[in-house]
């Protein structure tokens, strides 16, 4: 069997930029798959996050008798911000794997990050509808006085929103980690859902100022 020259030489180009590809956007696991490599990244990290927590628990707090009164949103709060979290991890971890075989760009009209981001804001639009109504249903079971309308209201603006806050946080949590010289396997996932947490706690009680 022969093969055509002119394939021969697509194959060769095709093969010099995956490579070219690679050497840009890749990490090296020599030095970044040792115990003391991701203890000294990931200690000062999860400091900052743990404080990053402590904040957002703060601002629960200040929303306490809101959050008693109207137990739908109670009920949103963890839900919110725990999807959005789960968004966040799988959308780091698709790019991250891209970036390790050589074959992620950082550009708005790279197809793959299309794809990506519109697959979180799909997965983000069926679950948070689903998450209003029965919050909406668990909250009248508990006494709640919010309207089905409100509270559908509610969980979609502030999940979309969150939504498009998980897409932006991830591609540039990806990017800006490889370029300052970590590994994004050990720093994307807890930086996104931990900044998704206290993300997710104002955006929603923004909107419950809006539609309240």
């Amino acid at each position: 069997m022969s093969i055509d020259s002119g394939s021969g030489e697509d194959l060769s180009g095709l093969a010099s930029t995956l490579t070219d590809s690679y050497e840009e956007f890749s990490v090296d696991p020599l030095d970044d798959w040792t115990t003391r490599s991701m203890v000294a990244t990931m200690v000062p990290l999860l400091v900052a996050l743990s404080v990053l927590q402590m904040v957002s628990g703060s601002v629960l707090e200040a929303y306490e008798e809101v959050l008693l009164t109207n137990p739908s949103l109670l009920i949103l709060v963890p839900v919110q911000i725990g999807t959005a979290g789960n968004l966040g991890s799988i959308m780091c971890s698709r790019l991250s794997t891209q970036l390790h075989l050589g074959t992620f760009e950082f550009r708005l009209d790279n197809p793959d990050i299309r794809a990506n981001s519109g697959a979180v804001l799909a997965l983000g639009l069926t679950v948070f509808v689903l998450v209003g109504i029965a919050a909406w249903a668990i909250g009248q079971a508990l006494g709640g006085t919010l309207t089905f309308l409100e509270v559908m209201t509610i969980s979609l603006m502030s999940g979309m929103l969150l939504a498009v806050f998980v897409v932006v946080v991830s591609l540039v949590s990806v990017y800006t980690s490889y370029r300052l010289g970590y590994n994004p396997d050990d720093i994307t996932i807890p930086v996104v859902t931990n900044v998704c947490d206290i993300t997710g706690v104002l955006i929603l009680f923004a909107v419950v100022g809006l539609v309240l």
